[in-house]
């Protein structure tokens, strides 16, 4: 359960950014979204491994 204390005299909008904050850290809507559909084992590593490589080269292109 995510819990999010509003202090006295913040707005409601601010209080709501928070809870979105929160509430994304936490990844329930991206495990929601993994579990709508079976991926096998494979699959999954195999999209991991190509993230990687991604996240990889990006870093190279800055250096």
């Amino acid at each position: 359960m995510i819990i999010v204390n509003v202090k006295e005299g913040e707005s409601l909008d601010r209080a709501l950014k928070r809870f979105k904050k929160k509430f994304e850290k936490t990844g329930v809507l991206r495990e929601l979204r993994s579990r709508q559909a079976y991926e096998k084992k494979s699959v999954t590593r195999r999209t991991q491994i190509k993230k990687a490589i991604y996240k990889q080269g990006l870093n190279l292109d800055k250096a």
